[in-house]
């Protein structure tokens, strides 16, 4: 997307520089913030800073006392935010500039990822990069007219410092509003215009697009560690995913392999956590090293769900074991008691007391999303022990290690975890990690039997006490803040990892907990009328759900009913299916909108394709539509998912790559893909169900039907034709569809695995 020059000019005189005053007020001891719920707003409601949440009393505000309003976007364990909290917004006279001439807002990105977005967008559009924190400043009227991410206290790296910037804007606002107004109208109009661009035809999508994606991929794949280009190097399960279903249809082994090399390498790496299971947000480097430590509940769910895959594709049991340590860390760490589960673990934490003395002094981190500054300044003169920092929670001495776990197994695992006496952090150039170990799996056990002549299961036994000691010691450390909002969409993600651990891996466990928190969120973020909502938090749910929140939470009720075949779950599906399709459909040029057409109007309607971090919600709705559309042999719910793609189809068609999602509801379209019914009663039916739970087979759907069930009337209204299967002379049966044609049912598990194989 590109703006004209005459915005880029106005954004130019906008950031010149005038000297900040450096005026001193006293200000109250909590803001408005403190009555909000979100725990980001909540981290700011001590700030000096006047804030507001966003609303329609700041916007009035600002229009009767003639300013400009300072939109800060945010989230509670986003490093950068805290960075520019404590040096910025903490600051008795950055808070006066912004008291005196400004209207500030703080948004929670994670609660309103409506508001994230659209302006996003336009800190895009202005600067050619985005991040958090975002601040944006905006006209009476929520028009952007600059913007940009994270902002030093004063001019520091080539960049005007905050200070600077507030100044310099208050300037041209008093002398020059007529051009901030244009500027603003401009840039608006422009994010209107690109969002609702039509194409003059749609491109026909096909294997020749599954095949120039897999081609995209292959050729930024890092062949020695796997993942795609260089640092930082992100998880990208559902690029991961798209290859699986690629190797699937072609048997393509290089796609595999492209798989596995990046599977094995981080689960080797520091990005995952070695002795409490999960996965880190990313890692700086290209080896998966040195990861940014903080945690969050969607990367977990994502990556979960591809080392389970596969585990199905290839059956080593090495990725079972990863996908078992990220849910039981889900479960230890992210669970609320009443069934659903939290959102995030930060980066930061206090340094450990017996660690203090010895911490780097140094707080640069690289940017949640943002380009890195090198270097904070005046942090890096104060003194650690009270500082919260990155990674304090995770990373190890080699004295403290000897401490724990006496000289000789310290040896041993030291070789495992590659820890050396000096710090092992071969990618730190702000020295945050001096002296310190990132534990990482440096060797294979089979070097460590030779080298120190024990066998391979004497080994493990060490490896294994070593690591619950380390555990045991890192529980003592100040912990993480954890971010406790439970959100719809998130959380819809995570029923889906859990169902599906719980079915591949026969872990009933898993299964339960997927199943407890859908209950928890269809009792506690669905309302009466059948409507959504997108946060909970503190017993209080709000906030009108967006797209991601029903396709995500559809997603999930569709593998829990896959894993636990109680059909109250296809119902809430279907349910939730037709209300989504009533807010977010649109008629008149297909795909989904992200909010609902009754919701906040932003400056234009956006629908969201990407699929990055996380999946975007058209992808996953498209699939949704199609998994429904076969259980319920509703024509038109699949006639739905062809014009989503139809509609996104150019876009695709120029980048496949980065719709990997979207392929994979394409892969689904092409097929070939199966409608399988077992008919008979639960215990009976296990060697034929583990026959599906062990293979990797995306493009299926799979439903139950158990004449002794008290559900059964309601399956087979939901979908009809399951009504004739049954089991045949009181035998466990299976029943193969394709393109809605059924062959004879089997009974025998292995003809059944020849008939899931054949073309």
């Amino acid at each position: 997307m590109r703006i004209s020059f005459r915005i880029f000019a106005a954004l130019f005189i906008l950031t010149q520089a005038l000297t900040p005053e450096n005026a001193m007020s006293d200000t109250p001891k909590s803001n408005r913030l403190a009555r909000e719920k979100s725990p980001y707003l909540l981290q700011h409601a001590h700030n000096p800073v006047d804030w507001y949440p966003w609303g329609a009393e700041a916007f009035a505000k600002a229009r009767k006392e003639n300013k400009p309003i300072f939109l800060s976007v945010g989230y509670s364990t986003c490093h950068w935010c805290h960075v520019m909290e404590e040096e910025s917004f903490m600051n008795p006279a950055i808070a006066e500039l912004l008291n005196r001439y400004f209207v500030s807002v703080k948004v929670d990105r994670e609660e309103r990822p409506d508001i994230d977005q659209v302006y996003m967008q336009a800190v895009q559009a202005m600067s050619g990069s985005g991040g958090w924190p975002m601040s944006v400043f905006l006209t009476h009227d929520l028009k952007p007219f600059y913007g940009g991410t994270y902002f030093p206290p004063e001019d520091r790296w080539g960049r005007p410092g905050f200070s600077t910037v507030l100044n310099s804007l208050h300037e041209k606002w008093t002398h020059e509003k007529e051009n901030i107004l244009q500027a603003g109208e401009e840039l608006a109009g422009h994010l209107k215009a690109h969002a609702a661009r039509t194409d003059a035809a749609s491109q026909a999508l096909g294997l020749e697009t599954l095949q120039t994606a897999y081609a995209q991929l292959d050729g930024t794949f890092d062949v020695r560690y796997g993942g795609f280009g260089q640092a930082p190097k992100f998880p990208r399960s559902h690029d991961l995913s798209l290859l699986l279903r690629y190797w699937k249809r072609t048997s393509e082994k290089k796609a595999l392999g492209m798989v596995e090399t990046t599977l094995t390498e981080m689960a080797r790496g520091g990005i995952y956590d070695h002795l409490g299971g999960g996965f880190h947000r990313y890692s700086t480097d290209h080896k998966w090293h040195v990861p940014h430590f903080e945690k969050m509940l969607y990367d977990q769910a994502l990556t979960a769900k591809t080392y389970l895959e596969a585990y199905q594709a290839t059956g080593k049991d090495e990725y079972a074991h990863t996908a078992r340590g990220i849910l039981d860390y889900v479960r230890r760490s992210l669970l609320d008691e009443a069934g659903g589960f939290y959102s995030a673990e930060d980066a930061d934490s206090e340094v450990p007391p017996s660690a203090r003395g010895s911490a780097a002094a140094h707080f640069n981190k690289m940017a949640d999303g943002a380009v890195p500054p090198s270097g904070r300044g005046s942090a890096a003169d104060k003194d650690p022990s009270d500082k919260k920092i990155e990674g304090a929670f995770y990373v190890w001495s080699a004295a403290e290690m000897s401490g724990i776990l006496g000289e000789e197994l310290a040896a041993i695992a030291g070789d495992y975890y590659g820890v050396r006496p000096d710090g092992n952090a071969e990618n730190d150039p702000h020295g945050e990690f001096t002296g310190k170990n990132i534990l990482y799996q440096a060797h294979p056990l089979q070097e460590l039997t030779e080298k120190y002549g024990k066998s391979h299961e004497e080994l493990r036994a060490l490896l294994e006490s070593a690591g619950k000691r380390l555990f045991s010691a890192r529980e003592q450390r100040p912990s993480p803040h954890r971010d406790d909002k439970v959100l719809t969409d998130w959380n819809g993600l995570m029923i889906s990892a859990f169902a599906l651990g719980g079915r591949i891996l026969d872990e009933p466990v898993y299964l339960k907990t997927a199943r407890n928190a859908a209950d928890f969120i269809l009792k506690n973020l669905k309302r009466t009328d059948g409507r959504l909502l997108h946060r909970w938090r503190a017993g209080e749910a709000a906030i009108p759900a967006f797209l991601d929140d029903y396709a995500f939470l559809i997603q999930g009720l569709c593998d829990l009913y896959e894993a636990g075949f109680e059909a109250r779950d296809l119902q809430s599906a279907y349910d939730l299916l037709q209300e989504a399709m009533l807010l977010f459909w649109d008629e008149s040029r297909s795909g989904f909108f992200f909010s609902a057409r009754d919701g906040e109007k932003m400056l234009y309607d956006a629908k969201e394709l990407y699929d990055g971090a996380i999946p975007s919600g058209n992808s996953v709705m498209t699939l949704n539509l199609l998994r429904l559309g076969r259980i319920t042999m509703n024509r038109d719910l699949e006639r739905k998912a062809e014009r989503t793609l139809e509609c996104f189809s150019n876009t695709i068609a120029r980048h496949p790559a980065g719709f990997t999602q979207m392929l994979a509801a394409l892969d689904f379209i092409l097929g070939p893909s199966r409608e399988v019914v077992l008919a008979g009663t639960g215990k009976d039916l296990k060697p034929l169900l583990q026959v599906l739970d062990k293979r990797f087979m995306p493009n299926k759907v799979v439903l139950l039907h158990d004449k002794t069930r008290r559900d059964t009337g309601l399956l087979e209204t939901i979908s009809p034709f399951t009504a004739k299967q049954q089991a045949l002379g009181g035998r466990p049966t299976a029943y193969v569809c394709k393109n809605y044609a059924c062959d004879l049912p089997v009974y025998d598990p292995v003809r059944l695995a020849e008939l899931l194989e054949k073309p």
